[in-house]
């Protein structure tokens, strides 16, 4: 149905890697700057796996965030691009018999960095306008001193010590210790600067003066305002000063003086269409009520399945309990679940039996059940037989009861019900049929009574 599979599923597993601990102050920084570019769910995201990281080093799997941040998985998998896009996030992934990922949190750039930025500021700009955009830049203003009549008597590190030559030795070798890099996002943008130097005469552009931290502001403004290389000759025309030297904030200046001139007295903004969208998505939008069901079983987890059947109300912890052993220690996939809980509530009065829900769950497993589209054409061809079981009752019961016409081992390669599913008639096997298709559309309103009270 989607390609996000491809991309990452709920029974993957992760870990965190911190290279260093980060501070109430990055926590600011991502609060107020980062926060309103890429939202609130990809910051949760980053502060989930930010107390992850902290508390805990052993691997685990998608679904347990999933059940902390309340969203599907498709949602985190949106959140984590976000993060990677802005330079706060590494992901690292193995693909072997299970794939597995690493997340590894990089820090938020200083707010001289950030600023000094022209993406992540213009970023900022259009997000929050520019009476907040002032007020959060001025929360980061170092508070100057008056130094008047003040001079420097700091000693330096030679006034103080002196090497003694002594038989000590020398230090172990370094181990691979922590180290803070501000290494901020990467742009992945191409800029022809062979081009750029041709336009650009030696005695008034020096190739000195295009150093690596001119060039980088240059094919970040280039990308801002949709330039090539003849337009930025013009602009650093503009911005040499008289010694024949560039600064960052006098490319900015020229780049944006030029803009105004040329094309609008307003600044471009940034908008997120990132590449991996049309995978995220469906090949079509849902056509009719089965497809909507479809697509929110295989978008849903478990948890707001069983919130949703409860009118809102949080399930009781037995049934998310049940739920998640399904997930973590039988590895069924969520979809999967989903349809699972709903088929047991609707057949059982709203009753959610563990032993009739695991003697499901087992078939489905040997069946190798995956998606959600399998489980409900499943469920519909062994309805008969399942609610055989559901009368026969529990799991040991239903042993015990056909114990005494077990047929030799060698002849039960799969269960009996197998070989009899198409010998019920089909004038029986109807009214049942139909029964559960007013079951299913009652429960295809109750969603749409939700989704038309906005919750």
């Amino acid at each position: 149905m989607t390609a996000l599979y491809k991309e990452l599923q709920p029974a993957d597993s992760y870990k965190i890697r911190l290279p260093y601990p980060f501070s109430n102050y990055d926590r600011q920084l991502l609060t107020l700057l980062y926060q309103p570019m890429i939202g609130a769910e990809a910051i949760a995201f980053y502060l989930t796996l930010w107390a992850e990281g902290e508390a805990a080093k052993e691997e685990t799997t998608h679904y347990t965030l999933m059940n902390l941040l309340g969203l599907p998985i498709a949602k985190i998998f949106e959140a984590r691009i976000q993060l990677e896009a802005i330079g706060l996030l590494k992901t690292y992934r193995k693909d072997e018999e299970h794939r597995s990922f690493i997340y590894e949190l990089c820090p938020p750039l200083d707010p001289k960095t950030f600023f000094a930025d022209p993406l992540l500021s213009m970023f900022l700009f259009s997000k929050i306008g520019e009476t907040a955009y002032r007020r959060a830049r001025d929360r980061f203003l170092i508070q100057s001193e008056d130094m008047a009549g003040f001079q420097e008597v700091s000693r330096t590190f030679t006034d103080i010590y002196q090497p003694v030559h002594a038989k000590a030795g020398y230090p172990a070798e370094q181990p691979k210790l922590h180290e803070r890099k501000r290494i901020g996002y990467d742009p992945d943008t191409e800029f022809d600067f062979d081009l750029l130097r041709q336009g650009l005469s030696e005695q008034l552009v020096p190739k000195r003066v295009l150093t690596a931290t001119i060039k980088a502001t240059i094919a970040k403004l280039a990308f801002l305002y949709s330039w090539g290389p003849l337009e930025m000759q013009k602009v650093i025309l503009l911005a040499i000063d008289d010694d024949y030297t560039l600064s960052v904030e006098g490319i900015k200046r020229a780049a944006s003086e030029y803009y105004k001139l040329t094309v609008a007295t307003t600044a471009p903004t940034l908008a997120q269409v990132h590449k991996t969208e049309p995978e995220l998505k469906a090949t079509e939008p849902p056509k009719t009520k089965q497809d909507e069901l479809l697509l929110y079983l295989e978008s849903a987890t478990p948890v707001e399945v069983l919130r949703d059947i409860a009118n809102g109300n949080e399930p009781l912890p037995a049934d998310v309990q049940l739920a998640n052993q399904l997930v973590m220690q039988h590895g069924m996939e969520p979809p999967v679940v989903n349809v699972l809980l709903q088929y047991v509530l609707l057949r059982t009065d709203m009753k959610l039996t563990k032993a009739y829900v695991e003697k499901i769950a087992s078939h489905w497993l040997r069946k190798k059940v995956t998606t959600a589209k399998e489980a409900m054409e499943l469920a519909r061809i062994e309805h008969a037989q399942y609610m055989k079981w559901k009368s026969e009752g529990s799991p040991a019961a239903a042993s015990k009861s056909s114990s005494s016409n077990r047929k030799p081992v060698r002849e039960e390669k799969l269960p009996e019900w197998f070989y009899q599913k198409d010998e019920v008639p089909a004038a029986k096997s109807q009214p049942a049929n139909d029964k559960l298709e007013v079951e299913k559309q009652k429960l295809l309103a109750k969603l749409a009574l939700r989704k038309g009270k906005g919750e």
